[in-house]
C-alpha cells in the first residue's frame, strides 16, 4: 500500500514522502496514529499546501529574527553585581541576568538563546553572543559594574 507520510518517521522517510508499506502496518498503525494518509491526489495537494505554509512560516520567523537582531545589536546593558577585592564578582554573570537586563530595555529574549562563551567573573565590558535563529546571530555589549 502506498501512503503519504504526515510526519517524519525514522525508518520510513520524511514528511511528504510517498512510501510503500505493508497493508496491515498502514491500516493498523500509520493511519490511525495520523502518521500517514493513504496516497491520493487530494492527500498530495494537502501535503504540498502544508509544505508551502511551513516555508512561509520559516521565512517570516527569519525576517522577525533579523529585525530583532538589528534592535539587539544597538543595545548596551548594565548589570550591577556585588564584587570584592580586585574587581572580582561573587559568582558569575548568568544568561538569566543578561536576559533580565535586556528585558528592562523592552526586548524579550529566551535565556537559552544567550551564549556566554567564557564565565564572567570580573567587572568590565563584555560582548555576549545571542543566537536568535539557526542562521542569525548577533551580539550585545554588557557592562558589569559594582553594585
Amino acid at each position: 500500500m502506498e501512503v503519504i507520510l504526515l510526519q517524519d518517521v525514522e525508518s520510513l522517510g520524511k514528511e511528504g514522502d510517498i512510501v510503500k508499506v505493508k497493508d496491515g502496518f498502514a491500516r493498523n498503525f500509520l493511519i490511525p496514529q495520523k502518521i500517514a494518509a493513504p496516497s491520493s491526489s487530494q492527500a498530495v495537494r494537502m501535503i504540498e499546501a502544508r509544505k508551502r505554509k511551513r516555508v512561509f512560516d520559516e521565512e517570516k520567523t527569519k525576517r522577525d529574527a533579523e529585525e530583532l537582531a538589528k534592535k539587539v545589536s544597538l543595545l548596551s546593558c548594565t548589570i550591577a553585581v556585588e564584587s570584592g577585592v580586585d574587581d572580582k564578582i561573587f559568582g558569575t554573570v548568568t544568561p538569566e541576568m543578561v536576559r533580565n537586563a535586556i528585558r528592562q530595555e523592552g526586548i524579550e529574549i529566551d535565556k537559552k538563546q544567550i551564549i556566554i562563551s567564557e564565565p564572567i567573573k570580573k567587572l568590565g565590558v563584555y560582548q555576549i553572543e545571542i543566537k536568535l535563529h539557526p542562521e542569525i546571530t548577533t551580539s550585545i555589549r554588557i557592562w558589569v559594574v559594582k553594585k
